[in-house]
């Protein structure tokens, strides 16, 4: 005899995460388990400090509100949300309350079933993780209903649930010698013990490292002898980690440092005891597809062409290591490596092209997504070029060079893939082209005579980041616009009037707000409507407390935690949302062969609908409290 009753609630949740996930006999155990409740405006289906029930919920029909301290709603879950997973999860009691605010439909699940047929599916239990998360936000406060995901997927505490990234292999028997030993017998040993470094160490810890290219470079050329110290061709200080390094974080500390070979060390410190040591190629045994081999091959490169395929390869590096389900804030700082790296190489080929060496220093600025680190997929080139202040009389023939030299480097970028900006903001552009004492006039006059112009080049130019050249330069141009933010601090209201422009992206009845009119209408802007409110909103909250760097958006908040822990959860909220949103308009992109800036919100899932819309609370959040904290509503 057939379950009607069962079958209707089938044929609602197959539609629905993660039961879209699960094999029709399973689903169907489920539904014919399932209890059914009716509540009318303003009953509740369970109460703060209520025990928990043994169930968690799906909304049929209708809205239930999640409520804090009584009245004060915190979120709304409508028609396929999951809520009451986090009581379950943790075996407590109800922290938040849910009450139907309009009447609902409502069915209840046993927490066996979620065992039985949820944990055991990868793709649901993913899901069902990432609900229970909630909005992440919500979650660190002690919230309880579902709906979004975050590359920490259930919070910073408990990253062991998920296994985003495979760990290296580490050697753990490194092979050493002592400050004293003579480079010979160090040669030998490593020719003996088959390896191709060998630590240094003092009491056990470690304080340089000797590798066969310093055995080449150093000895084999007549530099020293091998009668002498091996502290004589030691690299020194070491690079240091702790022993549970990750493949891609080793790859980022190797690139950024542009070394080869790793300490491990008991604290990460050196200045505990040596436990491991670990190699460029240890990372290519544990992960073919590394990105060490393409900045090996961007500084090989004598092209814009070569470089545009290696730019290519890394674009296919990155769509797999999404698709391993690796932190995207792993993945943005590999590209952004590749990204600098490869930008640093064409100044390199633009310079030996050029008739003359540089008239005095300069330095190349990354703008924008790429300043912050946050440029995964080939969108407009936003830079600049500062150059050293030189005498009125050879002012002219500098700038020249300089801006020859811009023409040079914006067209080989172009060439690998970067467009050029359509607004001209590039260090070709006279305007962009400027001496240090020039740069500081322009952003003085910015910040001390805001218009709508100014504002929008400030956040523009405000995020840089000197991937070429003299960083002393970058230094007075950071110190000189916070002296002048300072002398004229009425400047932080305009930005966060600006920071507040773009509300939340959801209408009165939590419709997604699209684009009316142009090439785009009927399009999710992601970028203007959900990530810019979250970059701005970072910018200038760390611009209040007199700091410049970094100008990475989830370094950034992550600072503000550290400085206000009053307002973590706010900062930690805004955090999981942006990773959300990156990973989600990178992967669009990827798909969809663009900026993944417009989405098509009829082609995504409501699985991906939910997780766009957790992130929202977190952007009314941050935007909240710049309203209070820069008093706005007198400026409004």
């Amino acid at each position: 005899m057939k379950n009607t009753i069962a079958e209707r609630i089938y044929d609602f949740l197959k539609d629905f995460p993660p039961f879209n996930t699960l094999e029709t006999s399973q689903l169907m155990a489920i539904c014919e388990q399932v209890k059914v409740g009716y509540y009318e405006v303003g009953d509740f289906i369970f109460k703060k400090d209520e025990i928990r029930h043994d169930v968690f919920y799906v909304v049929k029909d209708g809205a239930v509100g999640i409520f804090k301290d009584g009245d004060v709603l915190v979120d709304e879950c409508d028609e396929g949300d999951i809520f009451g997973l986090n009581a379950l999860t943790h075996n407590s009691n109800y922290s938040l309350s849910a009450k139907a605010i309009e009447e609902s439909i409502v069915y209840a699940l046993s927490s066996e079933l979620l065992e039985t047929y949820i944990t055991g599916n990868v793709e649901a239990d993913s899901f069902v993780k990432e609900s229970f998360a909630s909005n992440a936000r919500n979650l660190i406060k002690g919230g309880d209903n579902g709906g979004q995901s975050s590359d920490i997927a259930v919070g910073r505490g408990q990253m062991d649930h998920l296994i985003y990234i495979q760990n290296v292999t580490i050697k753990k028997s490194p092979v050493t010698c002592q400050p004293h030993t003579p480079i010979r017998d160090a040669a030998l040993t490593m020719t003996e013990k088959k390896v191709g470094s060998i630590i240094i160490t003092a009491e056990d810890r470690p304080i340089g490292i000797i590798t066969d290219k310093d055995l080449r470079t150093k000895i084999a050329t007549g530099g020293f002898s091998i009668s002498d110290v091996v502290t004589c061709i030691m690299s020194s200080p070491v690079i240091t980690i702790a022993e549970n390094i990750s493949i891609a974080e080793a790859q980022i500390t190797m690139l950024r440092n542009k070394i080869t070979h790793l300490c491990i060390t008991k604290d990460g410190s050196p200045d505990s005891e040596l436990v491991g040591v670990l190699s460029e190629h240890d990372i290519v045994v544990s992960q073919t597809n590394n990105p060490s081999f393409l900045i090996k091959e961007v500084k090989r490169a004598e092209s814009a062409m070569k470089l545009r395929d290696i730019r290519q390869k890394s674009h296919g590096l990155m769509r797999r290591y999404l698709d391993q389900h690796i932190p995207v804030r792993f993945v943005s700082k590999i590209i952004s490596a590749i990204n600098e790296a490869i930008t640093q190489k064409i100044i390199t080929l633009s310079l030996e092209e050029m008739a003359d060496q540089p008239p005095t220093g300069f330095s190349w600025l990354s703008l924008g997504s790429q300043g912050r680190g946050e440029q995964l997929l080939l969108t407009d080139q936003d830079n600049a070029l500062v150059f050293a202040d030189v005498p009125p009389r050879d002012m002219e023939s500098t700038k020249a060079y300089f801006l020859a030299l811009a023409r040079s480097v914006t067209e080989k970028l172009n060439t690998v893939g970067f467009d050029f900006c359509p607004a001209q903001m590039m260090a070709s552009n006279p305007k962009w082209c400027l001496s240090l004492t020039q740069w500081k006039n322009q952003f003085h006059d910015w910040i001390t005579k805001p218009d709508e112009d100014k504002i929008m080049h400030s956040t523009i130019f405000f995020d840089y980041e000197a991937v070429y050249g003299e960083a002393n330069l970058v230094q007075q141009l950071s110190e000189s616009i916070l002296k002048s933010i300072d002398g004229y601090a009425i400047f932080l209201n305009f930005l966060a009037l600006n920071a507040i422009k773009n509300p939340p992206p959801l209408g009165f009845f939590r419709q997604f707000l699209v684009e009316s009119g142009g090439a785009h209408k009927d399009l999710f802007d992601i970028k203007a409507r959900a990530m810019m409110p979250l970059v701005d909103a970072a910018r200038l909250l760390i611009f209040s407390k007199g700091i410049i760097g970094p100008t990475n958006t989830i370094m950034r908040f992550e600072k503000l935690a550290e400085l206000e822990p009053q307002n973590k959860d706010i900062y930690h909220g805004c955090i999981d949302a942006f990773k959300t949103l990156l990973r989600f308009r990178t992967v669009e992109g990827l798909n969809q062969n663009d900026s993944g800036r417009f989405i098509d919100l009829k082609s995504i899932s409501k699985a991906n609908r939910l997780k766009l819309k957790g992130c929202f609370g977190a952007v009314k959040d941050i935007q909240e409290l710049i309203k209070v904290r820069f008093n706005l509503a007198q400026l409004m």
